[in-house]
């Protein structure tokens, strides 16, 4: 183990290989995460009003209610959901299997959706790319880390408009318990960042919906500015917001050009404070010096 890690300082081309292949298998797991735990979370609001119910209603005979099959990220096993065919392990290596079976299943043929081998890929090439920005060491696998679980967050909200607190808060207390050792900001900065990456979206929530009576956004969109606040500090996160809001407007005006959707239909803010946090992280100081040159020639 010793040598390996000392191949990966040594030799950057090993080290992003190594992060590629992971993060292909992270990917992998992503998949899962993305459809599972919105059903997870949604069988937990279920069973507690249920329980909530109950113990209101005193009248109510104790009927007990018949145990359902596990569901979690690891049980049931992935199965084909047209034919329940079970996934084997030479049919789950990420992209190559998909190409192989020409993106069907191997026993009904029912296509399976090219999001899967993508989001895979995506996971491999972005991690990559991470690696190599920051090298071996402490802030080259936490950015890693932070960017499995932005793009968990991204097609979770994109899919369901949710944004799940185990992912919101482990990106933010991994940020605020990182910057004790300062890879990316100081804790002082974290702190600062945190706080105000929440309180700025919160306010927005409520200046908004006392004017029109509506809600804006959700708290998930405000736990994750806080937790991208604890990784690029409260210096940084103009930069964030900036792009963040830039592309979801160009987002929101082509699909209401383009697909003619409706104007009140709510439209995921997550995705957009994911990449433009993915970015800052990476590139914000180089942002900045770019906007301060175009602005002051």
């Amino acid at each position: 183990m010793q040598a390996s890690f000392q191949l990966m300082a040594d030799s950057p081309a090993f080290f992003m290989g190594f992060v590629f292949i992971v993060s292909l298998m992270v990917g992998s797991f992503l998949n899962v995460v993305i459809y599972r735990l919105p059903v997870m979370m949604e069988r937990s609001w279920k069973a507690e009003i249920a329980e909530y119910t109950a113990s209101q209603n005193a009248d109510a005979p104790n009927a007990t209610s018949p145990c359902e099959p596990p569901f979690n990220l690891v049980k049931p096993d992935s199965t084909c959901p047209k034919c329940q065919h079970k996934i084997r392990a030479w049919e789950n290596i990420p992209v190559l299997s998909w190409l192989a079976l020409r993106g069907k299943c191997s026993q009904c043929k029912n296509p399976i959706a090219i999001r899967y081998p993508l989001v895979e890929l995506g996971t491999g090439l972005l991690s990559t790319l991470v690696a190599w920005h920051f090298g071996f060491g402490l802030a080259g696998f936490a950015a890693v880390v932070a960017t499995w679980l932005l793009i968990a967050m991204t097609f979770i909200d994109l899919d369901t408009m949710l944004l799940p607190d185990q992912l919101t808060l482990s990106l933010l207390w991994l940020g605020l318990l990182l910057s004790i050792e300062g890879p990316f900001v100081s804790s002082q900065d974290a702190l600062i960042g945190a706080a105000v990456g929440y309180l700025s979206l919160w306010s927005l929530y409520w200046a908004f919906k006392l004017l029109t009576g509506k809600e804006g956004m959700g708290y998930g969109d405000f736990k994750l500015l806080a937790a991208i606040g604890a990784w690029v500090g409260w210096q940084h996160l103009p930069v964030v917001v900036l792009l963040s809001s830039f592309v979801g407007a160009i987002v929101g005006v082509t699909l209401l050009t383009v697909q003619g959707k409706d104007k009140s239909q709510p439209i995921p803010f997550g995705p957009y404070l994911a990449a433009a946090g993915f970015l800052t992280l990476l590139y914000g100081d180089w942002i900045v010096t770019q906007y301060w040159q175009w602005m002051l020639p």
